[in-house]
Formats: C-alpha cells, structure tokens, sequence
C-alpha cells in the first residue's frame, strides 16, 4: 500500500503522477490548450452539429430545436461521465456520443447520424494540425525578424570565420547570421506549405465510401458531395481529400511532421553554433541578472537556453520516424495501430516546435555580441591570412615573388612556433616589419592587415539577403511582430 501522500502531509494527487514537461514545464498555454481534452471534444460536439446542420438543409428529417440543443450544450462536457462511459464501452467516441446524448435528449437520435469514428477523429487531428501550424508560423516569422534585425546591426564587423572548426576566411557577425536566417527561411516556407496543403477528411463513412451517407440521401450522389462539401466549409477549410480509406492517409502526418523535424534541425544547429561563440566569448546569449550558471562555479554563465533548444530539438527530430513508422505499416483501408503513437507523437512534435521557437525569440532578442573579443581572436590569427596580400605588395613594390614567398614561410612558421610551442601571441607582424627586406612596403601594413579588406561582399550579401528574401517572407506577419514572450527559465 502507497502511503507516502499520508506520510508527507503535502503531497497532491497530482504531484503522485507523471506529468510531461512539455507542458508542465514548457509549452504555451495555446499550443497546450490545442491539444487539450477541452480543445478535442468541443470539437467533436461542434463536427457533429456541422453534420446535423448540413444533413437538415440536404432534407434530412432533423429539427431546428434539435440542432439548436446540440449548440447549447457545446461547450458544457461532463468529463467524469464520459471517462465512465469509456471504462464501459472501451470506445472513446461512442463514450462522448452517450454523453451529449445525455444532455440533448431531443437530439440524441440524430448525433453522429451516418459517421463513424475518424469523421470526429480525424478531422479534429486536421484541424488541430491546421491551428498548430497557425500558432508556429508567426512565432518563427518572429524569430526571423529579431535574428534579421541582428544580421543587419552587424552586416559588416568581422569575425573569424571557422572551416572544421578550426579559423578560416574572415567573414561577419552578420553574414554568419544570414547562414542561419537561411536555414529558418526554409523552415518557413516548409511549415507553410504543410499548412496549405492541409485538407479536411470530410464526411467519408467506414471505409471512405461514402455508402452509408448515399444510403441515407437514397441514392443520391450530388446531395452526398454537397454533405461533404458543405461540412468542409464550415470546418473552415477550402478542400477536403477526394479520396480515403477509413482514415485519411498518414502520410499527411509524414509531411507535417517532416517540416517540424526539419525545423528542429535547424535550430539545433543554431543554437549550437551559439554555444561554440559562448565558449569564445564573442557572443552570449541574453544572462538574467540573479541567474545562476553553476552551484559550484560562481563565475560560469553558461548558454542553457541554447542548450535547451539543443536538447528538445535533437526530440524533435527523433519524433520524425514514428509518422514514417505508421504510414508504412497501415494495411489497407486501415489499421487501428496507428493510434495510440499519433496520440503522443502528433502533440509531442507540436508542443516541442512551440516550446523551441518560443525559446529561441528569447535568445534573438537578447544576444550580445563582444567586438573587444572578437577583435582580439582575429589579432591572433590575421597575420598568417594577410601573408598572400604581404606577397603581392612586396612584387608590386619590385620583388620577386619566389624569394618573397620562401622569407615569408621561415617567418611564419617562426612565430607559429611561438603560438603553438611557448604560448605566446602571433608575432609575425613584428617579424616582418624588423626584416629589411620588407621595408619598401612597411607603410602598407596597416592597411594590409584592416580586417575589412578580408570580409569580402559580406555586407553587401547581408544587405541583399534580407532585403530580397527575408522582409518579403515576414510581410504577412507584420501585425504580430511585437508579441513578447513570457518565458519560464
């Protein structure tokens, strides 16, 4: 016998039960809600009063007083009447068709009249995918917007750039930016494309037949393709899947799904690139005031939003396969081994895209960004990148390039020796300005070695990237660019 509650004194029933963080701990309460059992059934009872309502104006025998209790009794659930109603039935939509029956007795005759389960089932899945997809885009148009107006503070201040992680070509703080604005522009246009290409299941029967509604309108095939379209209307979409078997195919999941994993990729590597530059001390992301980085080490300020996003994206990405999974092995016009897998894979991908977008708006809007540290790593390693451009200035000046080269090699690995042997700084500079047979140029190396006469079109890539493709995609969204968000650390 569990007497631990008793024992304590404080212990809730609650807190004796697994609750999954991605809501205790991180969704929103939007993206929370369009999972709910409340958001579920509510529309269930408002699919079924769809049916009705287009089965009465096709002329079947259904009153306004019957469609009119169903309407008033939308939103008022008895839960603990349904969850009893299951235990009995072992059928959840059978349970809540008994239980707005219970409470619309003139209209418990017609509820459900003609449908089987994935009338309810499935077309609320589409309609939650649908809404998801609504809560995502503008919160990832936010994210494009802040890492946007980043990119642009510093189209031109060079950075090191990195090629194995080890230092490269200079390029900018903001160029590496519009790397990843890239990247998330891709994953915009995907989770739009997922969003349009949504359709409604419909009203299809059994089997995607449509027998038994042809049976109720006795025979007649344009009254049941008006149902059909009539019903996909007032669900608010603008088509539905001409053809199904008893669930509309689950590769619709595949695509919506992909577009998340997708998306989860991304910002992985975003985030990830964002704790190298922490390590570096270039760029760190926004650090709270009273924040702790370590309970031992006083000092630290380590990136644990970023780490975060690391950690649910790489779950989001893993929650690819399960939809891949499940198309593969539905049989024929169904199978019901789907179900219990879209029940946590379906809100899973959704509540963690949510809970990433909204973890990342925080960091884009509060990065900082070191010049001081920035320009000191590039100090370190400009001298050995400048040496072609020392070459060329020494030929134009009348040397001879060979000999030029061989002074320059000894000299370099001279000084790497000191880098890499001593752990001093890179003197080369220094080596080259005490030889004399570098003097016809020695007035030249300082604008040799401005690191702007290494970052190449940089600016100007960044100037045109977002002017030509970020601004264009954020215009729809302009009306919702100012939503802060409430982010529980």
């Amino acid at each position: 016998e569990l007497i631990l509650g008793s024992c304590t004194g404080y212990l809730s029933d609650e807190s004796m039960k697994y609750r999954s963080p991605l809501v205790s701990r991180y969704a929103s309460k939007e993206m929370a809600y369009n999972f709910s059992d409340r958001k579920k059934f509510t529309t269930w009872r408002r699919l079924w009063i769809y049916l009705a309502k287009a089965e009465k104006a096709l002329g079947l025998p259904i009153t306004d007083a019957q469609v009119l209790e169903m309407e008033s009794h939308a939103e008022d659930i008895d839960f603990a009447m349904a969850a009893d109603e299951e235990r009995k039935l072992r059928h959840d939509v059978m349970a809540h068709v008994h239980t707005f029956a219970h409470c619309c007795p003139t209209a418990a005759p017609i509820i459900h009249l003609g449908a089987t389960s994935c009338y309810v089932g499935d077309n609320t899945d589409l309609i939650m995918l649908r809404d998801g997809f609504d809560i995502l885009l503008p919160k990832l148009a936010r994210v494009i917007d802040r890492l946007a107006n980043f990119a642009e503070k510093y189209a031109d201040l060079p950075t090191l750039g990195f090629t194995h992680y080890q230092p490269a070509q200079l390029t900018t703080v903001g160029k590496r930016a519009c790397l990843w604005l890239q990247d998330l522009a891709m994953d915009m246009r995907n989770l739009q494309r997922a969003r349009d290409d949504l359709r409604f299941r419909g009203v299809k029967g059994t089997t995607g037949t449509q027998a038994s509604f042809l049976q109720l309108f006795q025979g007649d095939h344009d009254k049941v393709e008006e149902l059909d379209r009539m019903v996909t209307e007032m669900a608010g979409f603008k088509k539905a899947y001409l053809v199904t078997g008893q669930t509309y195919s689950r590769k619709v999941d595949v695509d919506c799904l992909s577009s998340l994993a997708s998306l989860g990729a991304t910002v992985h590597k975003i985030c990830t690139d964002i704790r190298l530059l922490a390590n570096l001390k270039e760029i760190e992301e926004p650090f709270e005031k009273e924040q702790i980085g370590s309970s031992a080490m006083p000092y630290k300020r380590n990136p644990m939003r970023a780490e975060r996003c690391c950690s649910l994206a790489r779950h989001l990405v893993a929650l690819m396969s399960d939809p891949l999974q499940t198309a593969s092995v539905q049989w024929l016009e169904r199978t019901l081994d789907d179900s219990a897998n879209r029940r946590i894979s379906l809100p899973e991908s959704f509540l963690t895209a949510d809970i990433i977008l909204s973890t990342l708006q925080n960091i884009t809007e509060g990065l900082v960004v070191y010049p001081k540290v920035i320009e000191r790593h590039i100090r370190h390693e400009l001298p050995f990148m400048a040496t072609e451009n020392i070459i060329m200035a020494m030929v134009k000046a009348g040397g001879n390039r060979q000999d030029c080269h061989e002074k320059i090699r000894v000299l370099s690995q001279e000084a790497a020796a000191v880098v890499k042997q001593e752990g001093g700084d890179n003197d080369l500079l220094a080596r080259v300005q005490r030889d004399p047979y570098f003097a016809p140029i020695l007035d030249q190396l300082d604008a040799l070695l401005d690191p702007k006469t290494f970052i190449g079109r940089a600016p100007q890539q960044v100037a045109r990237f977002l002017s030509e493709e970020v601004r264009p995609l954020l215009e729809p969204y302009k009306a919702k660019m100012d939503v802060k968000i409430e982010l529980e650390l």
